[in-house]
């Protein structure tokens, strides 16, 4: 999925300076977003507290919204580089086709996993015609220097292993959890996985404590650490845990995003996720004027133009903790 912001923002991320090193709460509130005409997405990742969890940079949730007469998700072809793109749905498909001539239709519970390492452009559309509902989170990862150029590719996963408890099933999605792995291709130890709790449901998922946690919470009532989470917010838990309680008043499902703390700081811009400004600048002008994106065939529509980049020179970060 695209940022579309047209006053995006250069920022600097990552860093094992930033990273909290113990168990903590922190309730992340998300940034309203719109995406095209009919869908409004709630970025909890960068946020003003929290710019990565691990390698996951960017994270949007969106829906459920009742699309029936609308024309739902329609984002245009634009560029990435740096980062995988990760498509999760729990209602409705979205339609991806890429400057490789991939052509998938991602159904929900399904892994879209797109690597743009040098270059790749894409865009992203619900069908016609679509189901009513759509419901999903997008996310980024970002790449480590050793990999940040590789060979764009897409993977389409439709069966995901799954680790069961009762009340609950979480379906891999990146890395591995409790013995299971996902099929999708990663460069950094990293987790991404769905949960589905039933209403009444307890249990304790057990976790690296090497890693950093964060909750996102996609629907119904549900506590992560004893903390209520409501859908469409986040909870970063830090560091050093062995074990994760989780609780459901309601059926609910909740997304956990968890990795090794990214070593390298990295600039985030737009689409792209580089290591300078100059890095970016050259991305830009390349997706302005050159073929280095490639040619997204088949979607109904010109592709997205670069917003301007920032007139004053980037700022390293503060510490936010």
């Amino acid at each position: 999925m695209s940022n579309l912001d047209r006053q995006a923002a250069l920022s600097v991320c990552g860093g094992r300076g930033f990273v909290v090193a113990e168990p903590v709460r922190e309730l992340l509130s998300p940034r309203h977003v719109r995406l095209g005409e009919s869908t409004e997405v709630r970025r909890l990742l960068p946020n003003l507290g929290r710019r990565m969890v691990g390698a996951w940079a960017f994270v949007d949730h969106y829906g459920p919204d009742d699309i029936a007469d609308e024309p739902g998700m329609q984002v245009p072809p634009h560029p990435h580089m740096g980062l995988q793109t990760v498509s999760w749905l729990h209602e409705g498909e979205v339609l991806h086709r890429d400057s490789l001539g991939s052509l998938r239709t991602i159904r929900p519970r399904e892994l879209g996993l797109m690597t743009s390492g040098r270059a790749i452009s894409h865009s992203e559309e619900s069908p016609r015609p679509h189901a009513r509902f759509l419901h999903g989170a997008q996310l980024w990862v970002a790449l480590p220097e050793a990999h940040r150029h590789v060979e764009p590719h897409f993977q389409h996963h439709t069966d995901l292993p799954t680790v069961t408890a009762p009340g609950l099933t979480a379906t891999l999605i990146l890395g591995e959890l409790d013995g299971a792995a996902s099929p999708g291709t990663v460069y950094t130890p990293i987790v991404g996985a769905d949960l589905a709790l039933t209403a009444g449901a307890g249990a304790r998922l057990p976790i690296d404590p090497d890693f950093e946690y964060a909750v996102l919470s996609m629907s119904g009532r549900a506590e992560v650490d004893g903390v209520p989470v409501l859908p469409g917010s986040m909870l970063y838990l830090g560091c050093g845990r062995t074990e994760l309680p989780l609780r459901a008043d309601t059926d609910a499902g909740l997304m956990l995003l968890g990795g090794e703390p990214f070593e390298e700081e990295i600039v985030m811009w737009w689409n792209f996720i580089g290591r300078s400004q100059e890095d970016i600048a050259q991305a830009r002008a390349d997706w302005a004027t050159g073929d280095r994106f490639g040619t997204v065939h088949g979607y109904d529509g010109p592709p997205l133009p670069a917003p301007e980049l920032p007139a004053t020179p980037l700022k390293p970060r503060g510490r936010v903790r």
